[in-house]
């Protein structure tokens, strides 16, 4: 299974972007999901996670309120919407996939997944 990133960028603190994530393949194929992220120095960081069913997300704390997840089956597409940002939400941010089949369970550490992207560059000036 293949995933691909697009967008991300530079913003000022305050403004907003937002990633795609796509899994090329027959429409309407369900993933669950996975967004993570990693700055330099650190570890890599839980934000947010779809459920393969798409009727479940969960957030960090730290973008709870920021950051949205939408999803669009049709084009095997979900997106993170990132609102309000932070210099400290400067990171490269990656999504994963995987397919455990119907589920409305979030997954939230990273050996959950299978499949990731090669990750979108984000950094917030302040």
């Amino acid at each position: 299974v293949q995933v691909v990133e697009t967008g991300g960028g530079l913003v000022q603190a305050g403004g907003s972007l937002r990633i795609s994530c796509v899994t090329p393949g027959r429409s309407h194929t369900n993933y669950a999901r996975g967004w993570f992220r990693q700055a330099p120095g650190k570890e890599r960081e839980f934000v947010a996670a779809s459920s393969w069913s798409g009727r479940s997300t969960y957030y960090a704390d730290s973008v709870k309120g920021r950051f949205t997840i939408t999803r669009d089956n049709s084009k095997n597409t979900e997106y993170l919407q990132m609102d309000d940002l932070k210099p400290e939400d400067t990171a490269v941010y990656y999504c994963a996939a995987d397919n455990y089949g119907p589920s409305d369970y979030d997954h939230v550490s990273p050996t959950d997944y299978s499949y990731w992207g090669q990750g979108a560059q984000v950094t917030v000036s302040s």
